[in-house]
Parts: structure tokens; sequence; C-alpha cells
């Protein structure tokens, strides 16, 4: 097997690697028993040295036969940014020449399967070199390069393709790798501008990447509240300057320090000219006489470490890929690797590549809208979210529905919050709604620690870290007669609870409530909203991305640290209650040799299974060790036990040192993916809201069912709403924990990385799928 990568380089291109270069030591998938993959010792795949063109001059990087040689620290490659194997355009093997030539150097090493790395030009050149296969190697037969032999040994090419790209810009596919890190790079220039913006009362422009695709600018907009955001997708309507400049003083009106508007380098407008920054800040000059800079953030996007999120996203897509090209047969056409919802699937690759060309045509006619539509519900979605967070109807063309939201926050605070609470306050307002603010869990419920919260209250809110409401973990039963009078007096007509597992309970007690207390037979709606990531319902919650980020920032830094003393131990010890995903998580993000979960019992044998690998671990080139422990993983295997275990197993090989990251897991920023994560999902809790109340709207209905009662969470490929009721089956009470966690399938990745022989479970792994019209 050989990967390549081709075009430019993104962030998390390494996990791709790193995730493959395990499961290459796969045993293949006849006789495997009940669709699982075993790790065994065998001939590890190849890399190409650099893309298409070390096909051509057969510049490959290889040590046969030896892991530790080929890649000697596969924890260390995931926090790399870049690619190690290089990548770069070739002009050559766009002719037929050129790629003859690279058959040639593939059948001298016996390579018949291709992972490609890149965006729709390199995806569409080896679906082209696939086809030209059976053609090439006949003219090397005849040219007398191959025997009929191997004609016949190599009659098929088979090849998968995963896309790296920080634009986001391939369809059939929600997220790229590389995307995430580029969000994260802008999002930190974004906040720190901010400050010095409000400081001066400034306005800034600032242009990200996306010459095609605005994906970049449009997230990046709704992550940091932007004032005005130009796409190639959407350009601004005729008369845009004059829009432009109103809302930018409407703003300034509203005692707002700074304007903030972000240009995707290749924004246009209706006439497909383009608009640039400059020309923005020669407008907001002139007409406005605002002080404004422009920052144009360029290839900083592209650097850096990877996210926790790519590096994941990665090392699953690197995973999926391999199995596919162990499934695969003769009659499999090439397939792209993709991201559906939190699902992998397989697509067609040149249905993928022809729907990407086809959003450029249609931008090209000047046909936006079916732009839009082509880059898929994901891009869309987050265009109309933006439009109706950040444009402000007058008054008096809302139409009112007299009806009161309440907006609380239950639980332990979680990055992302704020930004949820936005989200509900802006679509409740544009919906007709009075929105209610509930300070400080039920307890301030209880007490009537309840306010009027309009539009501009919540401006900033975004890229606050913690809960500005207030939380705590006070449950509603105590109080559920003052409660309920609380309701009445305020007239209150829905719920929205964004919180952590107290939420989850709380909203349990409202259920069972509702037959004595009238006043809670109104629509309640919960989003999860907790580092922990242990509610019922929902496969992530909000702040979970965080943490998450946190722990592997962190875990970078202890890794480096030791990079200098050699033989040394970290013992880590994550938050999350007695959910391990923090842990499993951190510990594949970050490259961990272990990690110990309440959810996989462990003993005494385990660690000392452990330390042995470790021993053996300290006699290669990386001598250092990592290990991450759940903080209640386990009653008396605890962090100083284990500390003092691996100190005392591992005396004259290595030392040890123990951290206990605590609550610093649950401040910081929220990271660009709980910011969007936290608005998007608050905003459709918020219409769930609507559509219910105009079910009710002049009949006085009273919401007695169970589907008036859910919690909002993602689940798989969609975004469902799943009844309290139904969901208290599903859940261990005792530990506070889902009974099945999706994360648990990636655990044996996190073991097969670091080296442990280890059995991974495909049977979950997806199969070949048609781009359905739902995804477009």
């Amino acid at each position: 097997m050989c990967g390549y990568e081709r075009c430019r380089p993104c962030r998390g291109a390494h996990g791709y690697l790193r995730g493959g270069q395990g499961v290459l030591h796969l045993r293949g998938l006849p006789g495997h028993g009940g669709r699982r993959l075993k790790h065994r010792r065998g001939r590890l795949g190849e890399c190409l040295q650099h893309p298409a063109s070390g096909a051509v001059r057969g510049d490959w990087r290889e040590k046969p036969g030896c892991w530790s040689h080929r890649f000697p620290c596969p924890g260390r490659h995931a926090l790399v940014g870049g690619t190690i194997i290089g990548s770069a355009r070739c002009q050559a093997f766009r002719t037929r020449e050129g790629r003859l030539k690279a058959a040639c150097n593939l059948l001298q090493r016996g390579i018949t399967n291709l992972c490609v790395i890149g965006g729709d030009g390199s995806l569409t050149g080896a679906n082209l070199f696939r086809k030209e296969w059976s053609g090439l190697l006949e003219e090397l037969a005849r040219n007398g390069q191959i025997d009929k032999e191997a004609v016949q040994k190599y009659a098929y090419l088979n090849v998968v393709g995963m896309v790296g790209s920080i634009d986001n810009d391939f369809c059939g596919t929600d997220m790229t790798i590389g995307t995430d890190s580029a969000l994260h790079r802008i999002i930190e220039v974004v906040d720190a501008i901010m400050t010095t913006a409000q400081s001066h009362q400034r306005t800034f422009v600032l242009e990200v990447m996306g010459r095609h695709c605005g994906y970049l600018a449009l997230v990046s907009a709704l992550a940091c509240g932007a004032d005005w955001v130009f796409l190639p997708e959407s350009p601004p309507e005729e008369g845009w300057e004059e829009q432009m400049c109103v809302k930018l003083s409407e703003n300034r009106a509203r005692k707002k320090r700074l304007n903030i508007i972000i240009v995707a380098e290749g924004a246009i407008d209706t006439q497909n000219k383009p608009i640039t920054s400059e020309k923005i800040k020669e407008l907001v000059v002139t007409q406005l006489g605002y002080d404004t800079r422009v920052t144009i953030l360029g290839h900083v996007q592209r650097g850096g470490t990877p996210s926790a999120f790519d590096r994941i996203l990665a090392s699953r897509m690197g995973v999926e890929a391999v199995i596919a090209l162990l499934e695969a047969t003769p009659d499999t056409p090439a397939c792209v690797v993709s991201l559906n919802g939190n699902h992998a699937v397989r697509l067609p690759l040149m249905e993928c590549v022809q729907m990407t060309q086809d959003v450029q045509k249609a931008m090209d006619e000047r046909r936006f809208q079916d732009a839009v539509r082509l880059r898929g519900r994901s891009f869309a979605g987050n265009l109309n979210t933006y439009k109706r967070l950040a444009i402000k109807l007058p008054d008096d063309q809302i139409p009112k529905t007299n009806c009161n939201v309440a907006v609380i926050n239950v639980g332990a605070p979680a990055a992302g919050m704020n930004a949820a609470v936005r989200s509900a306050v802006r679509v409740g307002i544009a919906d007709g709604h009075r929105m209610l603010a509930i300070y400080d869990g039920f307890d301030g419920f209880a007490k009537g620690q309840i306010k009027e919260i309009g539009w501009t209250d919540v401006g900033g809110w975004t890229g606050q870290g913690g809960s500005i409401l207030g939380t705590k973990r006070v449950l509603p039963g105590k109080y559920l007669e003052e409660i309920a009078t609380q309701m009445r007096t305020h007239s209150i007509n829905a719920l929205l609870i964004i919180g952590g597992f107290e939420a989850y309970l709380g909203l349990l007690e409202l259920s069972a409530a509702r037959e004595k207390h009238e006043e809670f037979c109104v629509p309640m709606v919960m989003v999860p909203a907790t580092v922990s990531n242990n509610v019922p319902g929902s496969d992530f919650s909000i702040g979970a991305d965080t943490a998450l980020n946190t722990i592997t920032d962190t875990c970078d830094r202890i890794k480096q640290s030791a990079s200098g003393t050699k033989r040394r131990v970290f013992i880590i010890e994550t938050m999350g209650g007695y959910c391990g995903y923090l842990a499993n998580m951190g510990g594949l993000a970050a490259g961990a040799d272990a990690a110990y979960i309440f959810e996989e019992p462990f003993d005494i044998r385990d660690l000392q299974s452990n330390v042995e690998h470790l021993t053996e671990k300290m006699k290669t080139t990386i001598q250092r060790g990592l290990v991450l422990r759940n903080e209640s993983c386990s009653e008396n295997y605890t962090t100083d036990f284990i500390y003092q275990l691996y100190s005392e197993e591992g005396k004259g090989v290595f030392d040890c040192r123990k951290n206990v990251l605590g609550h610093m897991q649950q401040g910081g920023a929220p990271s660009p993916f709980d910011r969007n994560f936290g608005t998007k999902i608050s905003a459709r809790a918020m219409e769930w809201i609507t559509a219910k109340l105009k079910e009710a709207r002049g009949r006085g209905k009273k919401f007695t069912t169970d589907d008036s009662i859910c919690v909002l969470g993602i689940s798989k490929r969609n975004v469902i709403f799943q009844p309290v009721a139904e969901l208290k089956k599903q859940t261990d009470f005792e530990h506070r924990i889902p009974k099945e966690q999706w994360w648990l399938k990636l655990r044996p990745l996190m073991k097969i990385l670091a080296k442990y022989k280890a059995s991974y479970d495909v049977s979950d792994s997806g199969q070949l799928e048609h781009v359905q019209p739902w995804s477009v």
C-alpha cells in the first residue's frame, strides 16, 4: 500500500498517516472472523516522499519491516503541522508519460493500493490514474519494462481518497482535515484583535483564506459575531455598500466600540467582480470616517499545531481508508472517505469531485443559490444562522407572538454556554418572543432572579468562557413549588435549559412534576453543555471540545518538557466523572501510551503490562511516556497509586511525574467548534420551541406528551430531539453516563497506535454510498 499527498499542506495530515499506520499492521479481511481486524507485526505501507512528483521520480521513504524506523513516535507526528512526507503540485503527473513512470515505480514496489490525501485536483488525478492503469501496464509490457506475469499479478489499482484542505471546499463531507485547525488560528487572531479594537474604537477588516469557498470566513464570522461577512458563494445584494455602512453605524449607536468585517480572499459581488479588503476599508473610511485597519492572515492559517478535532478526525479517516482498501475488489470504484455528522462514510470519488466542480460552475454562471445548495446542508445552515443572528429587523417588522421564553444554565460551567445563550436570545427575538434570562440555575429560578434580556445585551458573548448567566448544580426537586410560582408570575410559555447531567436530571424532575404543577406543561428542551460529554442522547456536548484541546495542548507541553530529561513517564489525571471521554480521546489526540477509564475495567495485571511496555519503549529512541487517567476510573487505583506503582516498578529504567489538570479544563475561551456547535444547536432548539408554540397558539393547549420535553443532540448523522422519558432507559444513573457511548469503538485504535496488540471492530465501517440529495 502507498499513501501520498498533493497540493498544499494542512495541519492534521499526519493523523491520516498515523491513523493508517497502526491499521497497516492489520490482517486482511478473509478469515479474520466476525469482521474484526487484528494487529500483527508485518511489512508496513510505504509513503511517497513528495506526492505525485515522488511517484514519477520514485522518491520513496521506507524502512521495511520496522515501524519504529518508519514512524519512531506516532504521538509526535500527531502534534506536528504540515506534512512529513512532503506535498507539491506535479506537472509531470498531468501527462501520460509522467503517469507511466509513476505506474512503473509502483510496480517495482508491488503496490496496487493507493491512499491519496489532497483536494479535488489530487483526487481527480488519482481517479484518472486508476482508469488508465491497465493501459499503462500494457504499455510498460510492450516497452519491456515489466513481463506479462506482472501485468496479470498487478492488474488492478485500488484508490481511496482522503480530503485534506483547510478551505473545506470539497463536497460530500462536512469537514475536511485541517479546517478546524485553521479556524483555531483565525479565532485566536480575532480574539486578540478585539481587545485592541475596543480600546481604540476601530473597525477591523480581516481577510481569511478561501479563494473559491467561503467556509472559513462564514464560520469565523459565526464564531466571533462579526458585523459583516463576504463570501464567494453568497455575494451581497446590489447596494451592499450603503447597507453595510448603515449596519456598522447602528452597532456603534448601540454603544458597540468595535466592528469586525471578515472577507474571504475570493469574495465577489453579484457581477463576479472581486471585493477586496482594501476596497472595504476605503469605503468605511470614506463613508463613515471610522478608524479602520486591514489584517490579512495569509499562511498563518496553514501553520501551527493541529487541533484535537483534526488529530482525531484524521486518525479515524486514516483507519477507514485502510479498511476500504482491504475490502476493495476489482469492481469497487474509487471512493473518498468523508464525514457525515459524526459518522464516517464512503462516497464515489468522482461524484464528489463533479459536485465540487459544479459549485464553481454555478458561481461562474452567477447561480449563487445553487452554489450554496451544492455546498451542502452544513454550509447552508451556517449561512442561514449567521443571517438570523447578525441582522436584527426593526421591532415594528417583527410579528409578536406574546410568548415568554426563558433560558437557564444548569450544572458546571462549560465553554460555549454563552454562545448558546446569545443564539437562543437572538433567534427567539427574531421569532417574536419575549426572552427571559434566569440567573444562577434552578436556585436563582426559585428565588425569582429572572430578567428580560435583549438583542444587544448578548453582544460579544460568543467568545467568552464560563457562564455569564451563572450556573449551579442545584436540582429543581426541592423548589418545585417556588419554580412553578415563578413560571406563573412571569407567564413563561417555554423553557430552554443549557447544561450537563444535572440539567438532564432537572428536566426529568420537571417532567415528573407535570401532574401536580400545570405550569410545567410547556415545551421544554435541553441543550447538552458539559466538559464531561456524558449526557444521554448526544454524541457531543458544548464545552467538551474546548476541554479536549486544553488536555491535548497540556500533554504536548509536558511531552516537550520530557524531551530533554529522557526516560520519564507522566501520569495525567483528567476530569469527566465516571465518563472516560476526555481521557480516551485526549490520549488518542496526544499519542498517549495508555488511558485508564471507568468504562473499561482494569486490574494490577494491566498496570504491570503497561509498565513492561514502557520499559521496552525506553530502549528505543523515544524515551518518554504519557499515561492518562480519568478521575473516577477506579476507587482503589488512584492517580497516586498508579504514580507510586510506576515509580517503583520503573526504578532504574525511568522516573515518573504526575499532573492533575483540574478545573483548567473548564476554563478558557471556547474553541471554534464549541462556539459554532453552541450557536447552531441552540438556534435549532429555539426553532423547535417556536414550532411547538405555534401549534398551541389561540387554543390554550397544554403540553403533556413526552415529545414536548426533549434533549437535543447529535447522533451519528443527524441532529435529533429525543424525549427524556425514552432516554431514561439508555442512562446509567448511578455513574451518570449513557449505557452506550460511540467513542468506545475508538479505544482499540489508541492501543494499536501505542503499539499494543489489539483488535479493531470494523462492523460499523462505512459502506459505499451515493451522494444523496439531502446531503447536497
